[in-house]
């Protein structure tokens, strides 16, 4: 696994922790965990992508 993929592994498992705590509790900046899981799932899916090309 590059970095890539670890990085989206970690901010999606942060997201989605983040958002089912935005379900139980209403904190400021939860709307973030939508972005950050977003973000994670977008990492994860470049990362195999560039793997499955031949790519760094």
């Amino acid at each position: 696994m590059d970095r890539s993929t670890i990085a989206g592994i970690v901010l999606s498992l942060i997201g989605l922790i983040g958002y089912v705590a935005g379900i139980y509790v209403a904190y400021p900046g939860r709307a973030f965990s939508i972005t950050v899981l977003m973000v994670g799932i977008a990492l994860v899916a470049i990362a195999q992508q560039s793997a499955t090309r031949g790519g760094a």
